[in-house]
């Protein structure tokens, strides 16, 4: 029922309206709001860089709180690769020959999901990925899986149906249906994506080099382009934040397949953190990569 249900449900609506209660500057209401909130997801305080409740002006301010990185060790290991987000790794594996990701018996393609750009598509079409999806108790900030140097940001208008765990398998192509950002780095084992994927009752993506990316929605593909330039590169480290959803919402990892190795013991509906490790790298592309 739920199912259908969104299909009829003014769901851009419905995010306007939570955005707005969960940004409402009443200290009070945020200080109950956020006291229930941590009761009922059983959120581990300690972790939270500003502990003081009372300091937060807004429900959402708590929802993108930082947390002390120290709870979240890094290997430092160059050739490991690390996962991005806390949340739950819902899927990994490989694109297949027709460029087709399954998800319980729905497939869709890379070509919908890269909103048909071609040399993104050219660059992934026999990719590695993971995905992993934040719920409302996870932290909500979105971290590097290893050093990049960033290319291009895209951002792809549409829908926002739930991708909760209970339903995403349950709505077909519901990745390529729903707004993300797409954001596209050079890395020392080549191409790397990070594709920000937005959901019902998420505010707004952002990151850390532009800031707030959608809203507004304009209902047009935007892309930007960043330089390699020394003095004007956008070099992010493994580890370092790089977006921030407000409220759950899913984000896709992928690599070019030849210099990546998946990582031991990893479970579809694992629970992860980030620092986890996703999987191994193989530098072989020095020449591409500026330190």
């Amino acid at each position: 029922m739920y199912i259908m249900l969104q299909n009829f449900l003014p769901k851009l609506w419905i995010t306007k309206f939570f955005g707005w209660i969960a940004e409402c500057k009443c200290k009070t209401l945020a200080y109950f709001s956020i006291l229930i909130f941590i009761k009922i997801y059983k959120i581990n305080v300690k972790e939270i860089k500003q502990s003081n409740l009372k300091l937060y002006s807004s429900f959402n301010e708590f929802f993108s709180r930082k947390i002390d990185m120290n709870f979240r060790p890094v290997h430092p290991d160059p050739l490991i690769i690390v996962c991005p987000a806390d949340g739950m790794l819902t899927q990994f594996g490989y694109f297949e020959e027709t460029k087709e990701l399954q998800i319980k018996n729905h497939g869709y393609t890379l070509n919908a999901l890269l909103a048909e750009n071609e040399k993104m598509i050219k660059l992934f079409q026999y990719g590695i990925f993971f995905t992993t999806y934040l719920s409302p108790k996870n932290y909500h900030r979105v971290h590097m899986p290893c050093d990049g140097i960033l290319q291009k940001m895209l951002y792809v208008p549409g829908q926002l149906f739930s991708v909760n765990t209970k339903f995403f398998s349950k709505i077909p192509n519901v990745f390529a249906k729903n707004e993300r950002v797409i954001c596209l780095f050079n890395t020392r084992f080549g191409p790397m994506l990070q594709i920000l994927i937005g959901s019902i009752i998420c505010g707004t993506i952002s990151t850390t080099w532009f800031g707030k990316v959608t809203p507004p929605r304009e209902g047009i593909i935007k892309l930007w382009k960043y330089s390699n330039n020394m003095q004007q590169k956008i070099y992010l480290n493994k580890g370092e934040e790089m977006g921030l959803f407000t409220l759950g919402s899913t984000v896709i990892t992928v690599f070019t397949k030849e210099n990546i190795l998946l990582g031991e013991n990893l479970n579809t509906y694992d629970t992860m953190r980030i620092g986890n490790i996703l999987a191994y790298g193989i530098q072989n592309n020095k020449e591409r990569f500026i330190n």
